[in-house]
């Protein structure tokens, strides 16, 4: 079975000589599966088949959960002003990303009112020279912006995930990205582009917001137009959120959908090793 996972279809089709391979591949496995429709398309259209599998990512709705106090406990431990604003990421962040995108939001932002970045995890040693640019008097200093390191848990995780105001996924390729599906399950408003599968992930004004990839130099004005929008509505679109991890994004679900896969894939094997072994009875 041959798992497509984030942008690596699309990644692997282009350098010399590995086309023909991933098309090799796709086309022997017994079964493909992917995290997205689009990426599953993708590989029905490389492989010349047409069964490829969506098996989309899942979160545990347990772990990653609406905690408000333990969201004031983090902003009071990082020296988070109550008046500060906090945009907040979460995994390795890189320029697919939008690490570039991500500076430029908190830096127009911070010209209108108060605001930090929380990078719930850290920075690609590669990417850190260019983040280091962005660190001078003018533009942004190591105290506008956050870097946790990776943390200990999935619990500690989602306590970060509470102190942000605003959960930002500006990608500018992706798959399904699981620290959307985190931020979500924990009751944040995100705002996001339609890299991949996110737009598979957000209804639009119902979960979340989503950015085409060509507007996302327009993400500081949606990061505002979230802050100023009326609380209630807030709320509402963070409850739509974790309601929709729980119901469509499950580990339950994940579950049943393995069983279903491994259903159909058995019976053959099974078959296929019976035919292959000694009639005991004549032995």
């Amino acid at each position: 079975m041959v798992s497509i996972r984030g942008n690596d279809l699309d990644r692997d089709v282009f350098p010399p000589g590995d086309f023909a391979r991933l098309q090799w591949t796709l086309s022997h496995a017994t079964c493909i599966t992917a995290v997205t429709l689009d990426l599953a398309r993708k590989a029905q259209a490389i492989s010349g088949r047409d069964d490829a599998v969506h098996l989309k990512n899942v979160v545990d709705t347990g772990r990653f959960r609406p905690a408000p106090e333990a969201g004031a406990a983090v902003r009071a431990r990082l020296g988070i002003g109550a008046d500060e604003a906090v945009l907040g990421f979460s995994g390795e962040l890189r320029e697919k990303k939008g690490l570039a995108h991500l500076l430029d939001a908190l830096l127009a932002v911070r010209r209108v009112r108060a605001a930090r970045l929380l990078v719930i995890g850290d920075v690609r040693p590669s990417e850190k020279p260019r983040l280091l640019q962005w660190m001078d008097p003018e533009r942004l200093s190591e105290r506008d912006i956050l870097i946790t390191g990776q943390l200990p848990t999935p619990e500690a995780v989602n306590e970060h995930l509470q102190a942000c105001d605003v959960y930002l996924q500006p990608s500018l390729w992706d798959g399904m990205p699981n620290a959307l599906l985190e931020a979500m399950a924990a009751g944040c408003g995100a705002i996001a582009s339609d890299a991949g599968g996110i737009p598979e992930i957000i209804t639009p004004g119902v979960d979340g917001i989503i950015l085409p990839r060509w507007q996302l130099y327009r993400l500081w004005e949606a990061v505002l137009e979230w802050l100023k929008a009326d609380p209630a509505h807030r709320a509402q679109v963070r409850r739509a959120a974790r309601a929709r991890m729980v119901t469509e994004f499950s580990l339950d679900g994940e579950r049943q959908a393995l069983q279903a896969l491994l259903a159909r894939l058995i019976p053959s094997s099974s078959q296929t090793a019976a035919s292959a072994a000694p009639d005991r009875s004549q032995v």
